[in-house]
């Protein structure tokens, strides 16, 4: 009798198996979808092609990964513009509720109120998170109402580098002020939000979570990337984050008191080199710190100084800024840069009563 198998009873066997490596591979080219949801406020006064593009192949290749909400607060035609190109990939909206002085605000609170999710992840338009950031974020976020990781440039002309040395004296002395934060949804809408009328609005919002007792998590060895601003922002940017410190007097007091130093120094340059030396050896302080040499490079600190300089001058402007009624946002001014936490819980005490 012959010993030879069908051949069409061969192939029964293997098809199973074939299948299940088949749906094994598409599951590994198929990113797991995380359960958080991922708020950007927005509002530009031009359209820019390339900013739209560029953002655009940014949430397409997040959008597999954790549902994406833009609250988009452009002007009707710019608004109008960027649905045509968002709409179909994302869910675009325009900001409601409250109209505040600090705009981003309600696009903020209006994500929050939209979000699919209780985990949510903000931010800025320029902050550009990979798959292994979003993941820890979410993972932060499940004990966690409040989770703040470190931005860090993901080009470096010359002003990235200029303004790096900030982040790096602020990671030696505490930790930095990211352009993106894990929140829990449903505390913040518990509390009713938070004050939309003050400069430094994510400040505002990190203490808003700490008045009420909020977890917060500083993942100051997460980072997370950020596309640099034009070179003619960050000029803008200079009085108006010198402003911020009117929400943090001890920092406030002590930059008031660098000009002054410095100009006791003049004539004293090994004084001058002393003052530098220290800013350098702070700055690579924070660069080391939580594995920041990963993304920071080694002449970083060296910008130190500079920024010193930098400061030294604007928290004067500041406070011009400050005697005429407050910092310019938008056409209009903004006295308060963020309120204090006792100041927050007893809103927050009042707001329950």
């Amino acid at each position: 009798m012959s010993t030879r198998t069908d051949p069409s009873r061969q192939a029964e066997p293997r098809e199973p198996g074939r299948r299940r490596r088949e749906r094994r591979q598409e599951a590994e080219r198929t990113p797991e979808r995380l359960d958080a949801e991922y708020v950007l406020p927005l509002r530009w006064s031009e359209y820019h092609t390339g900013h739209v593009l560029e953002l655009t192949d940014y949430l397409v290749a997040i959008a597999p990964i954790v549902d994406v909400t833009v609250v988009d607060g452009s002007p009707d035609d710019i608004f109008a513009a960027h649905h045509k190109v968002w709409g179909d990939l994302l869910r675009h909206v325009k900001p409601d509720g409250e109209i505040t002085g600090n705009g981003k605000v309600a696009g903020v609170l209006t994500g929050l109120r939209l979000a699919r999710h209780n985990a949510v992840i903000l931010a800025d338009d320029d902050v550009r998170y990979d798959e292994p950031g979003l993941k820890r974020m979410v993972a932060e976020l499940q004990d966690a109402d409040l989770v703040l990781p470190q931005n860090y440039f993901t080009a470096l002309p010359w002003h990235a580098r200029w303004d790096t040395a900030r982040s790096l004296i602020n990671r030696a002395v505490a930790s930095d002020y990211p352009g993106t934060m894990g929140v829990n949804r449903d505390l913040v809408l518990e509390l009713g939000g938070y004050d939309g009328d003050v400069l430094f609005e994510n400040l505002e919002l990190m203490r808003t979570i700490r008045a009420a007792h909020g977890r917060e998590r500083r993942a100051d060895d997460l980072f997370v990337g950020r596309v640099p601003p034009s070179t003619a922002h960050f000029g803008r940017q200079r009085a108006r984050q010198a402003y911020d410190d009117f929400a943090q007097p001890a920092r406030l007091g002590l930059e008031l008191s660098l000009l002054p130093l410095l100009v006791w120094n003049i004539r004293r340059p090994v004084r001058l080199a002393g003052i530098a030396a220290l800013a350098s050896v702070l700055a690579e302080v924070g660069r080391r710190r939580g594995g920041g040499t990963r993304v920071f490079p080694a002449t970083s600190a060296l910008w130190a100084p500079a920024w010193l300089l930098e400061r030294a001058v604007c928290v004067w402007v500041a406070v011009g800024s400050r005697m005429l009624g407050g910092a310019k946002y938008r056409g209009v001014r903004l006295r308060t840069a963020a309120h204090s936490v006792p100041a927050i819980r007893r809103r927050l005490t009042w707001r329950r009563d």
